[in-house]
């Protein structure tokens, strides 16, 4: 019998025992009689925390969400929270987004930290991530919870932990709690509530959520301009409703479109095959409408509003998406261009990935601002506020369709970034100019720089086993060129080193320890490895670039560029 079964068996018997409930024992029994594989599945390993916390299908198991897996991580944080702040009444706010039984389980971690005797704000209804973000500082909470997988499947749902500055958590927090969760039995957990300690909040907290974005969101648009910009907007069933249209409404704009049939939260996602701002066909609904109504700009936000994806109108005035990268760049471009007018003061900086594009880092010299790269997760953007709190976070994102607008959020915010958008289309627009056109012409300022992004899924256990051997393979066996361009630089995130191919050298990448490998080339392309850490795949990233003249060369630039990407997913394997 291997470790894995001997492991299996162990924890399936845990499960069967009086520790759990009647209903759980039934589902663990019907697995073992009906579904064997995913018995196996579900108790292989325990459910770990990831560059987005903790997230998983639903299910009974020690590998699945549940009311126990969730009670545990709740208790050593109960733990955690009662150990840091003897002196102190530990207070923690909860949200959750529109995921089937998010609702329940939220109640759930409630009861968990009240039966522990920490105070607990629970929102009485679905709330977008970056509003939980704000009410752990609005409320000087010590943590906050949110109950939601994101843009994941609808079987799935996740648990993310906030700490007292409103980012998520980091280290070393992160391994004090999960070492403090892993020293735990399920006998442990303390699920008898302590209903005096949970509050209900509501609208004290969104109102004052929503003024702040208006604030932090609103810039250079005119009344005019902004009665002049249509929107087209589509929360794809998640929970962005409850904010996004009414901090438009504040912020002056009043022709705004929302696509009502995707408008009611709903955890089966029943229009869309995914509902993921990143997916094109996630906004295919939003793009009909937008022809009817001529809109100037298309918007969609992921189940629990962290995230956006954006079409504007391109130079031949038809809706084009962009990519997380290219909305990225000009959201950055027009805050900084803000904070130009306005004077610096010195100490300002911009922030993204290391698997963004690096146009950001470009941008940032062009405008004489510090620029900080962070590994993937907006929660290393986050900490950079609370590191330097001497230096002015102007703004920043990551390649996956997220951005943040200032530190009043600090998470990835797609209610602000909402209004930022719409925005620069009134701005331009008003100006004989256009969001896609000044695109174009960052990019004859500073190279063109084009992005692609490959995702193979690989489920389960196999799955996890074969992208483990990808990475070791690259690393054993690193390319030498990468379609005819030679590699010159190695970076290598785990071991913390990067390696020069030319002259053989080595120096210290100062960063954590991440299952990352970055490989260079010597015509400025870039091509990154990466697990995912919140779901089965495995992710490369890749980034090329060219001069661009004039915008008028944009086009011809744009095939050779779309060729060079097709060249190194042929050359790698990933077509």
């Amino acid at each position: 019998m291997s470790v894995i079964d001997i492991t299996i068996e162990k924890q399936v018997s845990e499960w069967l025992t009086p520790i759990f409930d009647q209903n759980t024992q039934q589902q663990v029994q019907k697995l073992i009689q009906d579904t064997p594989e995913e018995l196996k599945e579900s108790f292989y390993k325990d459910l770990e925390f990831g560059t987005g916390g903790m997230r998983g299908i639903m299910g009974v198991g020690t590998n699945r969400i549940n009311k126990y897996t969730l009670g545990k991580s709740t208790q050593g944080l109960s733990n955690y929270l009662l150990q840091q702040f003897p002196n102190e009444q530990p207070k923690a706010v909860i949200a959750y987004d529109c995921r089937h039984n998010s609702d329940t389980l939220a109640k759930i971690v409630a009861d968990v930290f009240s039966a522990n005797g920490i105070e607990v704000f629970l929102f009485s209804s679905l709330r977008p991530t970056p509003e939980l973000s704000f009410a752990v500082k609005e409320l000087g909470c010590h943590c906050g919870i949110v109950l939601t997988a994101s843009h994941n499947p609808p079987e799935y749902n996740g648990y993310k932990v906030y700490w007292q500055d409103g980012g998520q958590l980091v280290m070393p927090q992160d391994k004090e709690i999960i070492t403090e969760i892993n020293n735990l039995q399920y006998t442990d957990i303390k699920f008898d509530a302590n209903e005096s300690l949970i509050k209900l909040i509501d609208s004290e907290i969104d109102d004052v959520f929503i003024e702040r974005s208006v604030k932090k969101g609103s810039f250079a648009a005119t009344q005019e301009a902004k009665n002049n910009t249509t929107i087209v907007f589509t929360s794809l069933h998640g929970t962005s409703i409850k904010s996004v249209p009414e901090t438009l409404q504040k912020a002056g704009y009043n022709n705004v479109h929302i696509v009502k049939e995707q408008a009611e939260p709903n955890g089966d996602f029943p229009t869309v095959k995914s509902p993921n701002p990143e997916e094109p066909e996630a906004l295919t609904m939003a793009l009909e409408l937008a022809k009817k109504v001529d809109a100037d700009i298309v918007i969609g936000t992921d189940p629990d509003c962290d995230r956006l994806g954006i079409a504007v109108r391109n130079n031949k005035n038809q809706l084009e998406l962009l990519n997380g990268n290219q909305t990225m760049v000009v959201m950055t471009w027009f805050l900084l261009d803000h904070y130009k007018k306005l004077g610096y003061k010195g100490n300002e900086f911009i922030a993204s990935t290391i698997v963004s594009t690096p146009m950001m880092r470009s941008l940032a010299n062009a405008y004489g601002v510090t620029y900080k790269e962070v590994l993937t997760g907006f929660k290393w953007i986050a900490k950079l506020i609370k590191d330097y709190p001497n230096e002015h976070f102007i703004g920043g994102g990551e390649e996956s369709f997220g951005f943040m607008v200032g530190d009043f959020v600090r998470d990835k915010d797609a209610v602000t970034s909402t209004l930022l958008a719409c925005e620069i289309v009134a701005y331009t627009k008003a100006n004989n100019s256009s969001f896609f056109q000044k695109l174009i012409e960052l990019y004859t300022e500073h190279s063109f720089y084009k992005e692609s992004l490959v995702s193979l899924v690989k489920k389960g256990i196999e799955g996890a086993a074969e992208i483990k051997q990808v990475m070791i393979d690259l690393r054993n066996n690193p390319p030498k060129s990468i379609a005819n361009e030679k590699v010159v630089l190695i970076e290598d995130y785990d071991t913390g080193i990067a390696y020069n191919t030319q002259d053989h050298t080595k120096t210290t990448i100062d960063v954590p320890s991440s299952n990352v490998l970055i490989f260079y080339t010597e015509e400025g392309s870039k091509i990154a490895a990466r697990p995912s850490g919140t779901e089965p795949k495995i992710k490369f990233y890749i980034s090329v670039q060219q001069i661009l003249p004039t915008i008028d060369d944009f086009e011809h630039t744009q095939t050779i560029l779309d060729e060079k990407i097709l060249a190194i997913k042929k050359d790698l394997q990933l077509t």
